[in-house]
């Protein structure tokens, strides 16, 4: 499956804003109606496109402290892995969550509205799964945030 240049722009449109109607995102990339209509079907059926969604604002819903939480652990087995990441995925502000390769094992992007609030996530942590270090790091400043995918790598 290659996405041609009309795959490309429909994505690159949608990621800026999902609710443009479909006929004006046709009259944009030069399709009509019906097509355009066709292809997001399309992209939606081979799983490209995900979800449409709402990004909100994390500082006027009073979350607006994001700490990145770098998780070590000894435990390698499959029980203990389902059950933390049964664990993190039940708590409500950790908004992404990562296995990684290197020094750290999960890496959590966390956002709370104060540090109160993290130590009520982190003592959540450590009392539901054994763990060997636990990390916080405090963000200062968003330098830069997007959820737009570069399309220049597109081959889907």
């Amino acid at each position: 499956m290659t996405l041609d240049k009309f795959d490309q722009a429909i994505l690159e449109a949608l990621q800026q804003d999902a609710t443009v109607p479909v006929a004006e995102l046709a009259s944009r990339i030069g399709l009509s109606a019906t097509p355009c209509w066709r292809r997001i079907q399309r992209l939606e059926a081979q799983g490209l496109i995900r979800k449409r969604v709402a990004l909100l604002d994390a500082q006027r819903l009073n979350v607006g402290v994001t700490v990145f939480v770098s998780v070590r652990t000894s435990h390698h087995n499959v029980e203990w892995l389902q059950a933390f990441h049964q664990l993190v995925s039940s708590i409500p502000e950790v908004m992404e969550f990562y296995r990684m390769a290197g020094q750290t094992d999960y890496l959590l992007r966390v956002v709370v509205p104060d540090i109160a609030a993290y130590d009520r996530v982190y003592k959540r942590l450590i009392n539901g799964a054994d763990l060997g270090d636990v990390s916080s790091s405090f963000a200062m400043e968003q330098i830069k945030y997007t959820t737009q995918l570069p399309l220049g790598y597109a081959t889907a």
